[in-house]
């Protein structure tokens, strides 16, 4: 007769149920998902721009880009080309966007020339900014806006002289941080 320290290993030894994580591995708790138009091209644009690395592409027969995701440093965006019906338009399509992209970078005036070399346009130059970060805004050739920086060392007189300098250009009623940023740049 087997003892009972025998049958409880017995049940013990049956396989667990692997646990689904609610979450998939690697993504964070907000993914952007971006709608493109001609967004196999955009993969690659991405790709030589910021570095990122394909995930994972599913092609429609038509080569269409039904879905795709890409790593960007430790983030995952994820894209698709717009489609007949889809609640969402591309910047393209409205002539604008709503949101931007941003991107912190170890050495950002590396990110910024590979991406403006790839053919991104300037919409903020990249500069160090009152807010102690070198920042810059860039618009890729989809459409969509992405901003860059990283934090970088500044005294508290030079914080305080960007800022006031800043606040100066809205006093003058230039109301656009980018169109602010973009005369000091200039200046």
């Amino acid at each position: 007769m087997p003892s009972k320290s025998k049958s409880k290993r017995a049940k013990k030894a049956k396989p667990k149920k692997s646990k689904l994580e609610p979450i998939p591995p690697g993504f964070g708790t907000v993914t952007p998902y971006l709608t493109i138009e001609g967004a196999a091209e955009a993969l690659e644009w991405y790709k030589k721009a910021f570095g990122a690395k394909e995930l994972d592409r599913q092609p429609m027969p038509d080569g269409k880009i039904m879905h795709a995701r890409v790593r960007i440093g430790d983030s995952i965006v994820m894209m698709s080309d717009w489609m007949q019906g889809a609640p969402t338009k591309t910047p393209k399509s409205i002539g604008a966007t709503t949101v931007t992209l941003h991107v912190y970078s170890k050495n950002v005036d590396k990110l910024w020339q590979q991406a403006v070399d790839s053919g991104a346009k300037a919409l903020i130059p990249l500069d160090n900014q009152f807010w102690g970060e070198r920042y810059g805004q860039l618009q890729d050739p989809f459409g969509h806006i992405w901003s860059i920086s990283q934090r970088v060392s500044m005294s508290r007189q030079e914080m305080k002289e960007k800022q006031e300098q800043v606040m100066a250009k809205f006093s003058q009623g230039e109301h656009s941080v980018g169109q602010e940023q973009t005369a000091m740049s200039q200046e």
